[in-house]
């Protein structure tokens, strides 16, 4: 089991108190041309740009391929499961979708990326279901500018 799944788990209340505050920032995670050239694969996206590293270098202001928006945003997950705290008697939880989502820079391949977590808001819509949202910033190590900020959506369930 992946120890991101081990984390000792907090109550609700002490969850609900970090409203407001970062929750922390994930590790580093490579985005290089064989993670690029698989997503490609798999969402059958196989523009210049993500895939072939002379042309993009020759015909782009990237200076070769970069990842797709859409990749960087799906690493989320793993990120989230790295730093957000995990709810005593939570069941389960699914992404409920963003509010605001916005690629600000691309990701050259090779580069490294890492989410910063802010909770922004914990509101028990019913006894046993939560709404949690997380305000993330993907930041490109050694650039200034993120690759992508979000208000990312998420239900907690509980027994």
């Amino acid at each position: 089991m992946n120890e991101v799944w081990k984390k000792p788990p907090i109550s609700l209340q002490a969850y609900q108190k970090m409203v407001g505050h970062e929750v922390g920032v994930s590790s580093w995670h490579l985005l290089d041309q064989k993670r690029i050239d698989v997503y490609a694969d798999v969402i059958e996206d196989h523009q210049f740009i993500h895939v072939d590293p002379e042309r993009a270098k020759r015909e782009t202001a990237f200076g070769g391929t970069v990842a797709h928006g859409f990749l960087t945003m799906s690493l989320l997950s793993i990120m989230s499961y790295e730093v957000m705290p995990v709810i005593a008697g939570t069941t389960m939880g699914v992404n409920y979708g963003f509010d605001k989502l916005r690629f600000l820079s691309p990701v050259r391949s090779g580069k490294r990326v890492r989410g910063r977590f802010t909770l922004a808001e914990a509101k028990l819509r019913r006894p046993t279901e939560l709404l949690s949202r997380t305000n993330v910033t993907v930041e490109i190590e050694g650039e200034e500018k993120p690759a992508l900020v979000a208000d990312w959506l998420g239900l907690i369930y509980f027994a």
